[in-house]
């Protein structure tokens, strides 16, 4: 593993294969360790970027850090490190803040944006009025609220791939106590930010997600001019994870097009 002095803190991160840069950003229940079923089968046609966000994994925060809100200023420097002037930016869940405001504050690095289960922090009305009812609901019904671990996957499979479930909950364990700023996440972009955002961005969502469900996804999607939405089935908030299957074929297909290079068939089962 290397890292690189940015910001303050040791960045960790990996690097493999060659070719167009693909950076993959995690969620808050992971850490680069998660994009396992990904780093394989990308890395045969391009170089794989995994980081550990500050506070995560082995990029180890500080006293008095920004935290989050160095999130995207912490990604510039990393590409700055390795001397990639553009890439193509695939996120999860929280790692959506981290790709949603560099492809904002920085699109012309930016080769295309893939959206996993994140909206990003979009400061949209349409996004925030959708996570307002999903949230009441979500507080009505308190049994379906058990460790976040088990709620970033579908219930059928954890019930079908226990041991891959537990997986998912010992790479989370493995990060460190973070010190969060007050206030925690910084606000993402607004709505007139993102209506000029010129970059070819995919949206995947988890039909059972129980954390950003197709309802706020969609919303997220639709602030989005031109993006495209994909809903998997039978998979909830971690479809890299979950579906890896599908969601790699489906990115393939989708950041080839986006360069214009010949994508593979679509996968249809299952999407």
């Amino acid at each position: 593993m290397s890292s690189a002095r940015i910001n303050g803190i040791d960045l960790h991160y990996q690097s493999y294969g060659e070719g167009d840069a693909i950076v993959f950003a995690h969620g808050a229940g992971g850490n680069l360790l998660s994009w396992w079923q990904q780093i394989p089968f990308f890395s045969q046609r391009y170089r794989c970027i995994t980081f550990d966000h500050r506070g995560f994994g082995h990029s180890y925060d500080v006293a008095n850090s920004p935290g989050a809100n160095s999130f995207v200023d912490d990604l510039r420097g990393l590409l700055d490190h390795l001397g990639v002037e553009s890439a193509h930016l695939v996120a999860q869940s929280m790692g959506g803040r981290t790709m949603l405001g560099f492809a904002v504050a920085h699109p012309n690095r930016v080769k295309s944006l893939v959206m996993a289960d994140t909206v990003g922090g979009m400061d949209v009305p349409e996004v925030l009025e959708q996570q307002r009812i999903w949230a009441e609901k979500q507080a009505a019904n308190p049994s379906a609220n058990g460790e976040i671990g088990f709620r970033a996957v579908a219930p059928l499979f954890v019930q079908r791939n226990p041991n891959l479930a537990n997986l998912y909950l010992q790479v989370s364990r493995t990060n460190p106590p973070r010190h969060n700023p007050p206030g925690g996440m910084p606000t993402g972009p607004s709505a007139a930010d993102l209506a000029n955002l010129n970059i070819p961005t995919l949206f995947f969502v988890g039909e059972d997600d129980q954390l950003s469900p197709p309802s706020v996804i969609e919303a997220g999607a639709r602030a989005i001019p031109g993006s495209r939405l994909l809903r998997v089935p039978e998979a909830g908030h971690s479809v890299y994870f979950e579906k890896p299957d599908i969601f790699n074929f489906e990115v393939l297909r989708f950041i080839e097009s986006a360069v214009g290079a010949v994508a593979p068939e679509p996968v249809t089962a299952g999407v």
